[in-house]
């Protein structure tokens, strides 16, 4: 193997060095033996013996240089090393920390995801007229009629408060395995319309939370099959249409008097028609539901407690169906209703009802648009005995009505926006008069409600605030010979949002 260069140019050196200083004693043995030499002989050695001198000292100086050339290297090597060893120590450090952290407290079962979602409501609010059937504050729709009794007493209904009501929370598990093709997941929410922690002076700040759904999914993605059990909003209420509102939000600005739905417990089929294509989301919904209706009472006085009332009676289910089709910037849809009503209720307890059995039958045609900065929402629907799913103002009986709301929103910046709001609901006047107002529960026939809304909104990030007026209308009639008049109220109400 062939030496470095650095290395070979010492040892020639030294090597020449070496014959060049035996020179000048052979030439001192020379002059010895022949006596002398001239004076320019000795000169030259001279010269020779400083030049090999000088060489030499260069030599020593190279020599140097290359051994603090070589402690340099060995020191940078022993310092890489040392922090190699130091990096290796922190990564074990920081993984035995890492495997030493606390387990999350927030746990399921294994291989679930749970999401924690909700917002807190709050608004305040003034109004010049008492509502009924809902309520006042954040769920005011209906206002209240004013009586002649009321009216001669100068009793005008207004009132003003706070409410937090429609503060929501919900649980969504995800990641559950059924087998091979199906999984899915659940939902759990509540809010706080469950009434108020009794009567007394402080039961109005304590409300009580409500179950509003509660329902398991089974999916299939290869085929866009989902199977809902549990309870969740039947076919007929606008969950993917409901008007835009801050303070009315659990009960949605034109529940009741222009759109119906409710929850109910059942099973929910949802079927992709075009899965996987692009374009037009079509989707077909089939629902079978529990049954409902009002009362009758039974023995003990009471009205709806453990299944008794007419709709539950012989196992009458509500039947419903919705296609659905969505575009980039709408959504259309049509739903259907069906259900048999044997009015005279669980065990026959409504000895004399006006009709034996009554169909309750409803259709439903709605959508939204958004092109650019503005949102159009809105439906019509149309039917009979529909009481049991909100229609009518909540009137039972085999009432024939149609209704519809329609909505505008413009966003005239990112984070603010203007919404006006109409609904309408127009039950037959004589088919409420005859179910309203006779026999032991005869009292006050709503015949026609018009609501009007305008809100000014700002939202940024996790926030909403709001200003929203309502103006609702009612025609009225007072037991079944009455005078039908009219009466209308206002609410003024400031509110915000918090998401999470």
């Amino acid at each position: 193997m062939t030496a470095p260069t650095t290395a070979r140019r010492p040892a020639l050196l030294a090597l020449g060095i070496a014959c060049a200083l035996s020179l000048p004693l052979g030439a001192h043995a020379q002059s010895t033996t022949k006596s002398s030499k001239s004076t320019t002989r000795e000169q030259q050695l001279e010269k020779r013996v400083n030049q090999l001198e000088s060489e030499l000292a260069e030599l020593k100086a190279m020599i140097q240089e290359q051994k603090a050339a070589t402690t340099q290297a060995a020191q940078t090597a022993q310092q890489a090393q040392v922090t190699a060893v130091q990096a290796q120590s922190t990564a074990q450090a920081t993984s035995t920390k890492v495997e030493a952290a606390p387990k999350p407290q927030f746990t399921t079962a294994p291989g679930l995801s749970v999401a924690f979602h909700g917002f807190i409501s709050a608004s305040g609010f003034g109004q010049d007229k008492t509502f009924i059937n809902y309520g006042n504050g954040q769920n005011a729709m209906v206002v209240a009629p004013t009586t002649p009794a009321n009216k001669a007493n100068g009793y005008d209904g207004s009132l003003s408060g706070f409410d937090v009501r429609n503060t929501r929370f919900w649980l969504d598990v995800t990641g559950a395995k059924f087998n091979e093709d199906w999984s899915g997941g659940g939902r759990i929410e509540m809010d706080f319309f469950g009434g108020n922690n009794g009567t007394g002076a402080y039961a109005q700040q304590q409300p009580i939370p409500r179950l509003r759904q509660a329902y398991m999914d089974i999916i299939n993605p290869n085929s866009g099959s989902t199977i809902r059990i549990g309870q969740e909003w039947d076919l007929m209420f606008p969950l993917d249409n409901t008007p835009t509102s801050l303070s009315h939000i659990a009960f949605p600005l034109g529940y009741g008097t222009g759109f119906i739905g409710w929850r109910f417990p059942g099973v929910i089929w949802m079927q992709d028609l075009n899965h996987g294509s692009d374009g037009i989301k079509w989707r077909l919904d089939m629902a079978v539901m529990e049954g409902n209706w009002s009362g009758p009472q039974n023995e003990a006085g009471n009205a709806n407690v453990n299944y008794l009332n007419a709709g539950a009676a012989n196992f009458r289910p509500q039947v419903e169906a919705r296609i659905r089709a969505q575009g980039s910037d709408w959504l259309a849809y049509f739903a259907a209703h069906y259900s048999e009503i044997k009015v005279a209720g669980v065990g026959d307890i409504n000895k004399k009802p006006l009709e034996n059995t009554l169909d309750s039958v409803g259709y439903e045609l709605g959508g939204q648009w958004k092109p650019g900065a503005w949102t159009l929402k809105g439906l019509i629907y149309g039917g009979k005995a529909l009481g049991e799913i909100f229609g009518a103002m909540s009137q039972f009986g085999d009432i024939n009505e149609s209704g519809g709301f329609v909505q505008v929103s413009y966003n005239f910046t990112p984070k603010w926006s203007v919404n006006g709001f109409f609904s309408a609901s127009r039950p037959n006047n004589d088919d409420v008069v005859r179910w309203t107002t006779t026999g032991p529960a005869a009292g006050t026939a709503l015949l026609r409600n018009n609501l009007s809304a305008l809100s000014v909104q700002y939202a940024s990030g996790n926030y909403e605030l709001g200003v929203e007026w309502l103006y609702d209308k009612v025609r009225w009639q007072l037991g079944s010979e009455g005078q039908r008049q009219f009466t209308s109220g206002n609410q003024v109400s400031v509110s915000g949002l918090y998401r999470f």
